[in-house]
């Protein structure tokens, strides 16, 4: 990973969580195919008439299955019980990928003096639909005396914001203190490479206009000057080797109609095929937005919370 992505990285994971058994969702406790409440980490049963899962595109998957609604084989092979055979569940994962070109520079007085985010399309992206490439600059982050001369590096981070490619989420154990195995399925797809590179070519561009040249304080240190634009195949090993996501997964109980196409949720947000289960999160959207997933999200839960205010 770049300097300026295991800042932004370790700026993620400052914030300490607790984790108390009591309010932890293990699974959904079903009569049949009918929800009936919520079983927590400590034993608890919480009864309700309709249970609404929120916990993420990782996590609310993850409790489906355990609680026997998903790939019947998966389960079967982890001593689950199916109870529902829907194979969208855990698929389907979308994220945004990433790299960052990483200059180095002078320590500034202000925490960010580079705030700007850039939107542009690939050379093979339709013009009329919206932008599939992103250029934002982060930092600048300031260095011990052994990492650089300068001082400080900042990075400009591009990412791809229509991908093609899609991951996925599994159980590892039907035990829930067991984290799950995660696939992102960065540039699986050859056309998501492609257009990395562009967005990396265009970033370097920017990197030697005006102003920000000004500021760049000697050589780029990541992919570095070994790697040149113009060596295509040598530019997309370094972005095979560097790609990283901008953390906004999505699409791992994508909504639709037929559950036999990879559908968890009708458009409402409803389980298929279970009465009185819905998934109210970024996990319903069956492909990714062009965009930062938080707004989103949170559209979707108004309109899902709404619709259960009016049932």
């Amino acid at each position: 990973m770049s300097t300026a992505l295991t800042y932004l990285s370790e700026a993620r994971s400052r914030a300490n969580l607790t984790i108390c058994p009591d309010t932890v969702a293990v699974s959904v406790e079903c009569d049949g195919t009918r929800a009936r409440g919520i079983r927590l980490l400590d034993g608890t049963l919480v009864e309700a008439d309709r249970v609404v899962l929120a916990a993420g595109t990782y996590a609310s998957p993850m409790i489906l299955a355990r609680s026997g609604i998903g790939p019947a084989g998966d389960l079967k092979a982890l001593g689950v019980a199916p109870i529902l055979d829907l194979p969208g569940v855990g698929s389907n994962l979308i994220d945004h990928p990433l790299v960052s070109i990483d200059l180095p520079t002078r320590p500034a007085r202000a925490i960010c003096r580079l705030q700007a985010h850039v939107t542009f399309h690939s050379a093979a992206a339709d013009r009329a639909g919206a932008a599939d490439l992103l250029v934002f600059a982060a930092g600048p982050f300031e260095l011990g005396p052994d990492q650089g001369g300068s001082g400080a590096v900042f990075g400009l981070v591009v990412g791809l914001m229509a991908p093609r490619s899609r991951g996925w989420v599994r159980l590892a154990s039907s035990q829930p203190d067991v984290a799950p195995r995660i696939h992102l399925g960065h540039l699986g797809d050859g056309d998501d490479l492609e257009r990395m590179l562009d967005a990396v070519t265009e970033a370097r561009r920017l990197a030697l206009s005006e102003p920000l040249d000004e500021i760049i304080a000697g050589p780029e240190l990541s992919p570095g000057p070994s790697v040149t634009t113009e060596d295509r195949e040598g530019l997309a090993s370094w972005v095979r080797s560097a790609v990283s996501t901008f953390h906004h997964p999505v699409g791992t109980c994508a909504m639709g109609p037929d559950p036999a196409l990879g559908a968890v949720t009708d458009w409402r947000g409803s389980v298929h095929g279970i009465e009185g289960l819905t998934v109210a999160d970024a996990s319903i959207m069956p492909d990714i937005p062009t965009a930062t997933t938080n707004l989103p999200t949170i559209m979707v839960a108004e309109h899902i919370s709404g619709w259960l205010r009016d049932a």
